[in-house]
């Protein structure tokens, strides 16, 4: 592949007319003949990057140029740094700095506060994951975003961090768990801290419409606090209403939210749950591609794999969990109400226990509830109520919900972009726990060889506009998301031959293969396979921040 040279750099430029290489390397970093893949869609081309500082210095030919630090990257890709469009690493990174599993399969961006956000902080937002931040030994030392975004740039960091404000933080906030519609006040309030949160950086408005409390808000509720984000320039994301039988209506509330809130529109995780629903991912891509056609501002995300994972309690009927944890343990030790769970509750055969914080549990981890109710000798329904109530609700599982053949439609739509749905976490240390998700450590990896390189379902140049362009343009992330002379070096390196997943759901704790160097704000935090000590990521703010903001 000949070289094609698109950019030089005026310092480069006048360090070579000077002959003052000797005395002073042209760049601080060169990554020497690799494949550049640039994020926009474009054919890959071989080039020569050079880094000067934070920021891509020149792309082209520099082989005459001098660096402090030369990296042969022949027969590598040299792409930008992969965008998370949804982790939840907004509490795990400051358990552990290492952001082991986000940065050994190439993430440079992490994007969180799906319906839940790090800010505004109340006793009424923290309830919930009291018990979590007591056993990682985390205090919440903040009040609000401006606060967070301190916090986790104190603490260090190796890829950046952006987040949404959460409409259930919101609720939480200023109504508890009450089940029924604010008062005019409370929406007042509601708005006002949205506001606050737009001004302090947040990217826009975020819901989980499926989980209580925040599935208890009206459609005219979320279009209030959306209306917030649209007058910074934000979005309104949400992980939708239904992704199951009822998927068409709730994308139908998604837009029309968009439409009278005059915002564009972000699905997370887009998905087609339960078996009588699959195959209807090609009719549900084509609703999205009509509205675009039209100039509607909607897109969505996904992640390449077949399972979902959320708390155990999930799989209970939506009354069960009314009032939240505490009330959720409570009625299921009344017989009565576990009478009524057995006859209502589905099929548990796909829910495989994944995460508990009682120690006596752990041993159950790993294990499908049916595998689970035969050593203890239950129902498996009877199983389930017995590890939620004995874990006080806060024991995690995966669903395993989707067809392959659905995943695989939304993989290769080069507009979906890629979000893991999973904080950063560690085979070793505090965030150790036993099973997670393998999506932790493979979902970008997994798009790469498995969808890109053995199925063929895209091309490489695809897969990394989606990871990478796409979400960044989406996202309104300025100077990054692409390799172009100027741009932050949030840059990933990578072998195409060898780039694979090695997480499974029987041994998850596995990094990815194939991905090289990392770097973010043009420091390496993976180095030839290996983690470094540097933590260059830094908070991006919204559309809605500045120097003078709250």
């Amino acid at each position: 592949m000949r070289f094609r040279v698109v950019a030089f750099g005026l310092a480069a430029l006048t360090l070579a007319a000077s002959g003052d290489r000797e005395r002073r390397p042209a760049f601080d970093v060169l990554l020497r003949g690799g494949t550049v893949i640039d994020g926009t869609g474009a054919g890959g081309y071989r080039a020569d990057v050079g880094i000067t500082g934070e920021r891509i210095a020149a792309i082209g030919d520099l082989s005459s140029a001098g660096a402090q630090r030369v990296v042969d990257a022949s027969g590598l890709v040299v792409a930008p740094g992969f965008i998370d469009m949804l982790g939840w690493s907004q509490y795990t990174i400051l358990v552990d700095s290492r952001g082991y599993s986000k940065v050994t399969q190439g993430v440079t961006t992490e994007v969180t506060g799906e319906g839940w956000s790090p800010g505004p902080v109340n006793a009424n937002t923290l309830r919930g994951d009291s018990a979590q931040l007591a056993a990682w030994g985390l205090v919440v030392d903040w009040h609000d975003l401006n606060g967070w975004f301190r916090r986790l740039e104190s603490s260090g960091t190796p890829f950046n961090m952006a987040t949404f404000v959460g409409a259930t933080t919101l609720r939480l906030y200023v109504m508890g768990e009450a089940r029924r519609a604010p008062t005019r006040g409370e929406l007042q309030q509601m708005e006002s801290l949205a506001d606050t949160a737009m001004r302090q950086g947040a990217l826009g408005v975020s819901t989980a419409l499926v989980y209580e409390p925040g599935s208890y808000a009206r459609t005219a509720e979320i279009v209030a606090l959306a209306r917030v984000a649209a007058r910074y320039g934000g979005l309104y994301i949400s992980h939708i209403r239904d992704e199951g039988g009822g998927i068409r209506s709730a994308l139908r509330e998604a837009f029309t939210i968009g439409r009278e809130a005059n915002v564009p529109v972000e699905v997370w995780h887009l998905k087609v749950s339960g078996r009588q629903n699959w195959g209807r991912m090609p009719a549900i891509l084509a609703q999205f591609d009509s509205l675009r056609a039209a100039g509607r501002r909607v897109g969505a995300n996904s992640y390449p794999y077949v399972a979902s994972a959320t708390g155990l309690s999930a799989a209970l009927p939506a009354w069960a969990r009314v009032g939240g944890a505490a009330r959720m343990v409570e009625r299921l030790r009344d017989p009565a109400v576990r009478a009524r769970v057995r006859r209502e509750i589905g099929g548990l055969g796909g829910v495989l226990l994944l995460s508990t914080l009682d120690t006596a549990l752990r041993r159950y981890q790993g294990l499908r509830i049916p595998e689970i109710a035969a050593q203890m000798h239950e129902d498996p329904a009877d199983a389930l109520m017995d590890i939620i109530v004995a874990d006080d609700g806060n024991s995690g599982a995966a669903y395993f919900s989707m067809s392959e053949e659905d995943v695989r439609d939304a993989v290769a739509t080069p507009w979906v972009g890629v979000g893991s749905d999973f904080g950063a976490t560690a085979p070793d240390g505090p965030l150790f726990q036993g099973p997670v998700h393998p999506r932790a450590y493979g979902t970008f990896p997994r798009i790469l060889g498995h969808y890109v390189r053995d199925l063929h379902a895209l091309s490489l140049e695809t897969a990394v506009h989606k990871m990478t362009g796409v979400p960044a343009e989406r996202l309104g992330l300025r100077e990054r998301g692409l390799l172009r002379e100027g741009y932050f070096a949030d840059i990933a390196v990578f072998d195409p031959a060898s780039v694979a997943d090695r997480a499974t759901f029987e041994q998850p704790h596995q990094s990815a293969a194939g991905i090289r160097y990392v770097l973010v704000n043009g420091r390496f935090t993976l180095d030839d396979g290996r983690l470094t000590a540097e933590r260059p990521g830094r908070a991006l703010r919204g559309p809605g921040w500045t120097e003078a903001s709250p």
